[in-house]
């Protein structure tokens, strides 16, 4: 070892999903929407001035913020944004979680929160999720440096109700509670209403699920204007220019047209619906999901082996060999043609194995 990389910040990185690239390939993996985005968004980016790429873009995010008020009801300064739904997570983690006391999320969730503990050195802990895969909430009635819910969470699908998340703000008025609900559109329940009560709540959303645009990378986070300013406060003192200008007016005319953006959400919710039934007669137990995807374990073939047997068909699905959760498969939900075509492939899979004892 050369003398300097004793030195070096060593982490264990987040894996993302993998991202094939084959002709003719269905990709259920990694949770992205299957429809365009607005139709408004691609006239923004037919009309926008490339000349304006010069200029540095607004540093304060003001056409995105406030086409995001707009929406929500709320004001300039209760709304954060960032390059992507980890930006901002990643931002909260550096801002809130300086305590000498761990900060608490599930054992089964999204992995990137260990990754982020681990490279700003913030002590954690996992409180295990109930043999049903839901949250006991009275777990977090414990002295802790803050807590983080992924409500719906990832990989389950499954979504804690709004009540249950009164409860544990309540019990941690002196701790920062991150919600996040990157896939909240699609049956779950907000936790926005509770911005009032709770000056300690940070609700984080994301462009890339609902809005249909993960490629262009927008986060953004609800809270108190304190909570916000201390967020960018921090977020000036690396990198004033987080947000690329066509980023801020694409995502702005995204928000501007909540007809289109429900009219999405319900035609994958229904798609999902008819995709777990279909799963459910193959033999499939299903969890209610509450997201654009379905967390799905066969009660006769390993999750591993349809994982491959799918991958042979480049159908792409995604399979977390890990404790508790290595027989089930995250299935994104696609067009009703792609899940037609995976429901196909899948019952082939499950015949042929059964008859042949896997």
């Amino acid at each position: 070892m050369k003398q300097w990389e004793q030195y070096f910040r060593k982490v264990v990185p987040y894996v993302p999903g993998e991202q094939p690239n084959q002709p003719g390939m269905i990709k259920l993996n990694t949770n992205e929407n299957p429809y365009p985005p607005s139709p408004k968004v691609k006239k923004a980016v037919e009309e926008f001035k490339t000349d304006n790429l010069r200029l540095y873009p607004d540093p304060a995010s003001t056409v995105l913020t406030e086409a995001l008020g707009m929406a929500y009801g709320l004001k300039n300064e209760q709304i954060f944004v960032g390059v992507g739904s980890d930006d901002v997570l990643a931002t909260a983690f550096l801002t809130f979680f300086n305590s000498k006391e761990p900060i608490l999320f599930p054992d089964i969730t999204y992995s990137f929160y260990e990754v982020w503990a681990a490279l700003y050195n913030i002590p954690y802990e996992t409180l295990p999720l109930k043999e049903d895969f839901t949250i006991r909430k009275e777990d977090y009635y414990r002295k802790n440096g803050g807590i983080v819910i992924a409500n719906p969470n990832a990989p389950t699908s499954l979504s804690l109700e709004l009540d249950a998340v009164r409860d544990i703000l309540e019990h941690n008025r002196e701790s920062i509670v991150i919600v996040d609900e990157a896939y909240v559109e699609f049956g779950g329940e907000s936790a926005l209403s509770l911005l009032k009560e709770f000056e300690n709540l940070l609700v984080v959303q994301t462009f890339s699920k609902s809005y249909s645009m993960a490629g262009i990378r927008i986060g953004y986070a609800f809270g108190a204007p304190s909570l916000i300013k201390a967020l960018n406060d921090v977020k000036y003192s690396y990198n004033s220019y987080t947000m690329n200008q066509p980023s801020l007016y694409y995502g702005a005319e995204a928000v501007r047209d909540g007809e289109y953006h429900k009219e999405i959400i319900e035609r994958i919710m229904k798609t999902r619906a008819r995709t777990a039934e279909s799963l459910r007669e193959l033999g499939f137990a299903i969890l209610d999901s509450r997201t654009n995807f379905l967390f799905a374990a066969h009660r006769e073939v390993p999750a591993e082996i349809i994982f491959n047997k799918l991958r042979e068909k480049k159908i792409y699905v995604r399979y977390f060999n890990k404790p508790r959760i290595d027989n089930y498969l995250r299935i994104t939900i696609g067009t009703d043609e792609e899940m037609a075509v995976f429901i196909d492939a899948v019952s082939g899979i499950i015949k042929t194995s059964i008859l042949t004892n896997h």
